[in-house]
């Protein structure tokens, strides 16, 4: 399975929020190092073409007014578009990047996103002709709010299915996801806006490391049947260090 990092993302200074927090990522990338079914693989900033088809040219003028937000951000889009790539490829592909970017719409961001990584990735592949539809599954706390506003009600022929389970119980959360996908049809990639604050010790109180290998090992059983197996996933949230890296790595033992 391929692991998107660069030793860029370790970078803790270009924003005072949680999710830019020193510590967040070494203890995934110090798991991920001590096993061999991970390949790490290294991705080049997006273009200002790539974020211009999901962000407004404004929208891109004020991040650019913070040079190293500007370039982790692009680092972190560019890191989404090499995980896209490696996923239609039909090779299932985790990104380890910050800033996330589920809370980015077009014209405004929030929640500690930027640029919204999701939606520059799979506008890259349709703007190339490999998809025309895809299927989101955002299993972070929070409503991916930019996601949405991008990818849904389009003017062009992008069709894009977004889930954001809203399930209390973990029993629930679970089927609930086994339940839309078994509805869904012409689907051409899955994704996953991985955030891990619904863990049950973060801040979410909810899911274990066994609910999160099964939404892994769900998006590998239905993107195989459904469109070839191409499958990628971006991380979002998820705050407590210590359980963080165990909850990616489970996710990632079902999703590879």
């Amino acid at each position: 399975m391929k692991i998107v990092f660069h030793e860029k993302y370790f970078n803790s200074e270009y924003a005072w929020d949680p999710a830019a927090s020193p510590g967040r990522l070494e203890g995934i990338m110090s798991i991920i190092a001590e096993n061999e079914d991970y390949k790490i693989i290294t991705p080049k900033p997006a273009t200002e073409e790539d974020i211009l088809r999901a962000h407004t040219h404004r929208h891109v003028q004020n991040i650019k007014t913070n040079n190293l937000l500007f370039e982790l951000a692009s680092l972190a889009a560019g890191g989404a578009i090499l995980a896209a790539e490696e996923g239609y490829n039909g090779n299932p592909t985790f990104a380890v990047i910050r800033p996330p970017g589920h809370h980015a719409s077009a014209d405004s961001c929030w929640g500690f996103c930027y640029f919204n990584n999701i939606s520059i990735s799979l506008l890259k592949l349709y703007s190339e002709g490999k998809i025309k539809s895809a299927f989101v599954l955002d299993f972070d706390l929070h409503n991916g709010d930019g996601n949405i506003n991008i990818l849904t009600n389009r003017d062009d022929d992008f069709r894009v299915k977004i889930l954001n389970p809203y399930s209390s119980g973990r029993t629930g959360y679970i089927k609930e996801v086994k339940v839309f996908m078994e509805d869904l049809k012409d689907i051409d990639i899955f994704v996953a806006s991985a955030g891990f604050d619904q863990g049950i010790d973060d801040w979410g109180h909810l899911l274990y490391p066994e609910d999160y290998y099964e939404l892994g090992n769900l998006m590998k059983i239905y993107s195989e049947k459904l469109c070839k197996g191409r499958r990628y996933a971006l991380l979002e949230g998820g705050y407590n260090h210590v359980v963080l890296p165990k909850n990616i790595d489970s996710f990632c033992q079902g999703f590879k």
